[in-house]
C-alpha cells in the first residue's frame, strides 16, 4: 500500500522528512521574511482510499518536526513544513512544482501512490531539489523510473513479497500449494502480482486463479464466490488502502477457512478491520512491538501525542524526516547535491530497529530489515492494536539486508544527469 492510470503503491497511480537539500546551485530554502526558518514540503494522500494512511504520515511528521526543533533544529534553524494533501498524480506534481518553484522548499517528504511518488520524482530531479518517498513500493521507482534526486525509505514490492513469501513458505503455505490472488487494478498492484508470481513459482505454487480489483470497489462478495469454488490452499491479497479492510471484513464474514496471506500491507488496515476480522500473515516495514530502544522510544513519544500506537507509514515519514536533519546537521550544509552524496556514500542511521539503516547507492533503495506479522485468534485479542503477533524478521540477523532485495539484474537504475 493509488489509483488506477499512472503508477501507484503503492505502485504507480492514485509517501516524514525533516528537510532535504537543495541543490548544488539551488538556494537554501528560507520562508520569506523568516531567515530562521527551514521550510520542508510534505505531500501525502489524506483523502480517498489511502487517507486513512496519509493520516498517520501527517501526524508522525508532526511529531518528528517537534523533536527536530527541540533539538536545535537544522544547522541552527528551525523547521517550517507544508502539508498538502496529493490527492492524485496530476495534483501531486502540480504541488511539487509549486512547493519547489515558488515556497523554495529545502526537500519534499511523503507519498503513498507511486503514480505520484513518479510525478514527483521527475520535478525534483528538474528542480534539482531531495524527495524522499516515504509510501510507494514499485519496484520500477527504484529502477526504470529511479532518479538521482529521489530516496526510498519505503520498501520495494520485492522486498515485501519476499519478506510474506518466506514467511508463509515456512509455514508450508507455498511448495506445492494452489493460491488464489486478488489483485489491486493498477500499477502498484500489477508489480505486486508480478514479483509475487515470480516468488511463489519459483517456489512450487501454482495458480488457482487472480482477479484484478478495481481500487474504489467495496463489495467482494463476487471474489469471494470465485475463492469458494477454485478451492485454493492459500489466498493471497495482492490489494491496497481501503481494500484491505474491506476485504478482510467481508472474508470473515462469508466465513471461508482458506489461510489467508498477502504482499501489499499496513497495519492501520488491519486496525480498520476490526478485531476478529484481522486474518492471515503480512509484511511490514515496522510495527509497534519492537523492542529496540529507539523503536520502544519512538512508540511511546507517539502514544503520548496522539493516543494511538504508531503504524508503519507512521513510522516510515517520521524515519525520513530524521535523516534529513540528521543528513544536514552533519553536513552543516542543506544543499540538496550534498545531502545526496552524503546517503550515497552509506551513511548509517538509526531507524527504529534493531539494525541500523543505509540507502543503496545506485538505486537509492534504504537497506533494513522488515517484518511479518500473523493475525491472532480472536480469542487471544486483548486491545483493539495488538491484534497480531510478530511473526519473524527478514533478512535473518547473520544476512545481509540487501539479500531480500532486487540485485542490479532484476531490476537496474540509471540515474539521469
Amino acid at each position: 500500500m493509488s489509483k488506477n492510470v499512472l503508477l501507484p503503491r503503492r505502485g504507480l497511480l492514485v509517501a516524514g522528512a525533516a528537510t532535504l537539500l537543495p541543490v548544488t546551485l539551488a538556494r537554501p530554502a528560507l520562508s520569506q521574511g523568516q531567515p530562521d526558518v527551514i521550510r520542508i514540503g510534505h505531500l501525502t494522500p489524506r483523502t480517498g482510499f489511502l487517507g486513512p494512511l496519509g493520516e498517520f504520515a501527517v501526524q508522525a511528521v508532526q511529531l518528528a518536526t517537534e523533536e527536530i526543533n527541540a533539538g536545535g533544529g537544522i544547522n541552527g534553524r528551525k523547521v517550517e513544513v507544508l502539508y498538502e494533501d496529493s490527492v492524485n498524480p496530476q495534483t501531486a506534481s502540480a504541488k511539487a512544482e509549486r512547493l519547489t518553484q515558488r515556497d523554495k522548499v529545502a526537500c519534499i517528504v511523503g507519498e503513498i501512490n507511486s503514480a505520484s511518488a513518479l510525478a514527483i520524482g521527475q520535478v525534483v530531479q528538474r528542480e534539482k531539489v531531495l524527495f524522499i518517498n516515504t509510501g510507494a513500493n514499485s519496484d520500477a521507482l527504484r529502477g526504470s523510473d529511479c532518479q538521482r534526486f529521489m530516496f526510498h525509505t519505503e520498501s520495494q514490492n520485492t522486498m515485501m513479497v519476499r519478506t510474506a513469501g518466506n514467511a508463509i513458505l515456512q509455514q508450508g503455505l507455498v511448495k506445492g500449494k494452489k493460491y488464489y490472488a486478488l489483485t489491486a487494478d493498477y500499477a502498484f498492484g500489477h508489480d505486486l502480482l508480478r514479483v509475487a508470481r515470480k516468488f511463489l513459482g519459483e517456489n512450487g505454487a501454482t495458480a488457482a486463479g487472480e482477479d484484478l480489483v478495481p481500487t474504489e470497489l467495496t463489495d467482494f462478495s463476487p471474489f469471494l464466490l470465485k475463492i469458494r469454488q477454485a478451492r485454493p490452499d492459500v489466498v493471497i491479497g495482492n490489494l491496497a488502502g481501503a481494500q484491505v479492510t474491506n476485504f478482510l471484513k467481508q472474508y470473515s464474514e462469508f466465513g471461508l477457512s482458506y489461510p489467508v496471506a498477502g504482499f501489499g500491507f499496513d497495519i492501520a488496515l488491519a486496525w480498520g478491520a476490526g478485531q476478529g476480522n484481522f486474518l492471515g500473515t503480512w509484511p511490514v516495514v515496522w510495527h509497534h512491538m519492537l523492542e529496540a530502544p529507539s523503536a520502544r522510544k519512538f512508540a511511546d513519544a507517539y502514544r503520548a501525542k496522539w493516543k494511538k500506537p504508531p503504524e508503519n507509514q507512521g513510522w516510515s515519514d517520521y524515519t525520513a524526516m530524521k535523516v534529513i536533519a540528521q543528513s544536514m546537521n552533519e553536513l552543516k550544509s542543506i544543499e540538496p547535491a550534498k545531502v545526496v552524496e552524503h546517503l550515497e556514500k552509506g551513511a548509517k542511521f538509526d531507524i527504529s530497529k534493531s539494525r541500523e539503516g543505509y540507502f543503496r547507492a545506485w538505486d537509492h533503495q534504504l537497506m533494513m530489515e522488515m517484518y511479518a506479522i500473523t493475525a491472532l485468534p480472536p480469542d487471544q485479542v486483548k486491545n483493539q492494536y495488538d491484534i497480531f503477533k510478530p511473526d519473524g524478521s527478514f533478512p535473518k540477523p547473520d544476512e545481509s539486508l540487501e539479500s531480500i532485495a532486487t540485485n542490479r539484474a532484476e531490476n537496474a537504475c540509471s540515474f539521469p544527469a
